[in-house]
């Protein structure tokens, strides 16, 4: 997977939209619980540890199966907002890479489009060193896709940002066999064995207040000065109103990367 611009700055602009993340985000489709369940022997009990839980979107139904789980977010706000939303969960508001927990040897780690946030010297040396031999490492990741039937709005729309915030990493997305998972990485890493891979296409529709909400929380659109994030969301939200039913469709590709750590 490719390494996060400014990975170090984005990762803290989560909490200071908390409550509107908790609100916009959308949860996890029962496949990829099912998918974690089957690829990394969860059942009720096992010791699951969440690296980046944010508000508890995943943790909800983790909890709801029956797993202890114990999530470390960087963010007070948005742990806050987790520990309401998942009151069984144990949260700990802590940098992952420093914090140590009081028992190891987890059952599995679980981050759900968190991995990329973590230090990449860190990423599979210290998960590897918490979970239990045979335990497992599953990292689920989200890549907005356009698949040959998608919505066109999403080709229509870089007109906008090219108009407003012009910059390479502004592009339309790709075809959804594009999309990369982590299997390449865990492998990579030495530390990680039977590793395997799933992928699901996943399709949400938005209103145009709906898609603008989720748009503000995204850490790249959270740093531009206020003035060029409103006036690329103006344009958004009209666009959005101006088509037939005031709707869009945005597709993902939910991957899912499970590893066992050799016993």
């Amino acid at each position: 997977m490719p390494e996060h611009r400014d990975r170090e700055a984005l990762r803290q602009t989560f909490g200071s939209v908390a409550e509107q993340y908790d609100r916009a985000r959308p949860t996890y489709p029962a496949a990829v619980f099912g998918d974690l369940a089957d690829l990394a022997g969860l059942e009720p009990g096992s010791r699951v540890l969440e690296i980046g839980p944010g508000t508890g979107k995943a943790t909800v139904e983790l909890a709801r199966r029956g797993y202890a789980v114990t999530g470390v977010e960087l963010s007070p706000d948005l742990a806050d907002v987790a520990r309401r939303n998942v009151p069984q969960a144990e949260i700990v508001v802590a940098e992952f890479e420093s914090w140590e927990p009081g028992e190891a040897g987890f059952d599995a780690i679980v981050a759900f489009t968190a991995f990329h946030w973590i230090a990449p010297d860190v990423r599979y040396a210290k998960t590897s060193r918490l979970l239990r031999p045979g335990g497992a490492l599953a990292v689920v990741a989200a890549a907005h896709v356009l698949p040959p039937d998608g919505d066109p709005f999403f080709a229509e729309v870089q007109a906008d940002y090219d108009a407003v915030v012009p910059h390479p990493d502004n592009r339309a997305p790709g075809p959804p066999e594009q999309a990369e998972g982590w299997s390449e990485e865990f492998e990579a890493s030495g530390r990680f064995a039977a590793v395997e891979e799933r992928r699901h296409l996943h399709a949400i529709p938005y209103t145009a207040d709906d898609y603008i909400a989720v748009l503000g929380t995204f850490s790249n659109n959270l740093t531009l000065p206020a003035e060029q994030r409103e006036e690329l969301f103006r344009r958004i939200h009209a666009r959005i109103e101006a088509r037939p039913g005031g709707t869009v469709t945005k597709h993902y590709i939910l991957t899912v990367t499970v590893g066992q750590r050799p016993r």
